[in-house]
């Protein structure tokens, strides 16, 4: 049984720094027909239960706590039994939005999470948020990035939390590394690769976001 990637988008708002917006986010499901993996619990834990159907959920795995990334987690991991992951330099804004219930457990760089074969390697990538992370299995040659990398360019880095220098590097250091024909399945939007990307570093630099 090979692993898969399902794709859900669910609908919600995102809330930072007293503005609020309205917003679709991917939220990925990667395993099997007996176990899954979610990456990012955006918005409605029950169509993500739903999407889960009778598999396993083992892991809630959160690229950044960004409330849009994060605001269903709890309830879905009340749902499934699930362990909420997160990288612990994200906690001051898990707290914005969970000030009641911390994560299961602390993702650390070189971390490698695994369900149903797959093989998802913890990466570090601060800027968009302090503890944002991507998850990368080269078996499925696919990068997961949450919102430190879009088609197009880097996630936003505007607001609290985030530096615009320190994304640069971790997509530099981090993610242009990888192999060009890497999918970059990202927390909004349409996906892209790794190739596609990487010529346009230094007009990102230059133009500054």
């Amino acid at each position: 049984m090979t692993a898969r990637i399902e794709r859900l988008v669910t609908s919600g708002q995102f809330s930072l720094d007293g503005g609020t917006w309205d917003v679709d986010n991917n939220v990925w499901l990667v395993g099997d027909d007996h176990e899954v993996i979610v990456i990012d619990a955006a918005h409605d834990a029950e169509a993500i239960a739903a999407a889960v159907g009778e598999r396993r959920l083992t892991a809630i795995v959160c690229t950044h706590a960004h409330n849009d990334h994060i605001d269903a987690a709890p309830a879905l991991a009340d749902l499934t039994g699930a362990t909420i992951w997160l990288h612990p330099d994200d906690l001051p804004l898990w707290k914005q939005t969970h000030p009641d219930r911390d994560p299961d457990a602390h993702l650390q760089d070189g971390q490698v999470i695994e369900a149903a074969g797959v093989d998802l390697r913890v990466l570090h990538t601060p800027g968009h948020a302090p503890g944002a992370v991507c998850l990368h299995d080269p078996g499925l040659a696919t990068v997961f990035t949450g919102d430190t990398l879009f088609q197009g360019g880097p996630g936003a880095t505007g607001r609290s939390y985030s530096h615009f220098p320190t994304i640069i590097d971790s997509i530099r250091d981090r993610l242009l590394v990888l192999p060009p024909a890497t999918k970059v399945l990202t927390g909004h939007g349409d996906p892209t690769t790794i190739g596609a990307e990487a010529p346009h570093l230094q007009e990102w630099i230059a133009r500054g976001h």
